[in-house]
């Protein structure tokens, strides 16, 4: 059974568990050269939940024409706070003027024609973008417990590092933080949206506590990496709400400061799964 799992995040409807693996597990190797031996393709596993926001039958129609007539308001609101960020590390992006809130169509549609200048989100489609919204919002509503449930299946006892990338961070934090017992020494959150206020930190299972957020489970060492650039990882350094044992790194993976496979390539990401195989 595998001794790292990663939880992967928004926008993976069209992968697989397998597909996942393939594709990051050299990835993830490259991070851990110079740490130890490389990882054996049966020490890594996927959990796989993205098929479960895909309506039964939806896949051969392709991505929903979503617009901005679309977003609930705690779309809106996300979709505010990653604007916000966006304009504040991309110099190319027009930020708010004054405190608007992004509460109509017409606002929301002013916001996503910002985005669109930013290097974090060119390319991606406003369909798309408002699709990976409602993957956020759907996780805190009845997918969550089938969601949590794939990711402590895919938890073995031999399983001594979680990964959680992006919302995959989210659900990997519920899921350690729950009272089953596991055998993970070691977290890590890539480019986490966990220190999100009100959308995401204040409505966490278990909940904040006095304002701090509890501290998952089992795990000895909990390592979050973001880059500066990630308009996904709002507030970059998580031990401001989780305490001073969150052990916060910054990297630079350049124009895809969210992608995955350049987080599981970083160095400080090779020397916390490293830390969790040696444990």
């Amino acid at each position: 059974m595998a001794r790292v799992l990663f939880v992967h995040g928004i926008g993976q409807q069209r992968s697989s568990s397998s597909s996942l693996h393939g594709r990051l597990i050299a990835e993830l190797n490259a991070g851990l050269r110079g740490q130890c031996d490389p990882l054996p393709a049966q020490d890594f596993a996927c959990a796989f939940y993205a098929d479960l926001f895909v309506p039964m039958g939806a896949k051969a129609a392709g991505e929903p024409p979503y617009d901005d007539t679309d977003l609930t308001a705690a779309e809106a609101e996300l979709l505010e706070l990653w604007w916000r960020e966006a304009a504040r590390t991309d110099a190319a992006v027009p930020g708010p003027r004054e405190p608007a809130k992004v509460r109509t169509p017409r606002s929301a549609q002013l916001v996503l024609s910002a985005l669109s200048r930013s290097a974090f989100f060119a390319g991606i489609a406003e369909r798309t973008l408002i699709g990976d919204l409602k993957q956020v919002t759907a996780y805190f509503g009845p997918l969550r417990r089938q969601i949590r449930a794939r990711v402590r299946e895919a938890i073995s006892p031999q399983t001594r590092v979680v990964i959680g990338h992006s919302l995959g961070s989210v659900v990997a934090y519920e899921t350690l933080a729950a009272p089953e017992p596991s055998g993970v020494r070691v977290f890590v959150t890539l480019g986490s949206p966990l220190g999100v206020r009100n959308m995401i930190f204040d409505r966490l299972e278990p909940p904040p506590v006095n304002g701090r957020g509890v501290w998952p489970g089992t795990v000895s060492h909990w390592i979050n990496v973001a880059d500066e650039g990630d308009a996904v990882a709002i507030d970059k350094r998580l031990s401001r709400l989780f305490g001073d044992r969150v052990r916060d790194s910054i990297v630079y993976n350049g124009t895809h400061a969210h992608d995955a496979a350049a987080y599981l390539r970083a160095p400080v990401t090779g020397e916390a799964v490293a830390l969790g195989l040696r444990d």
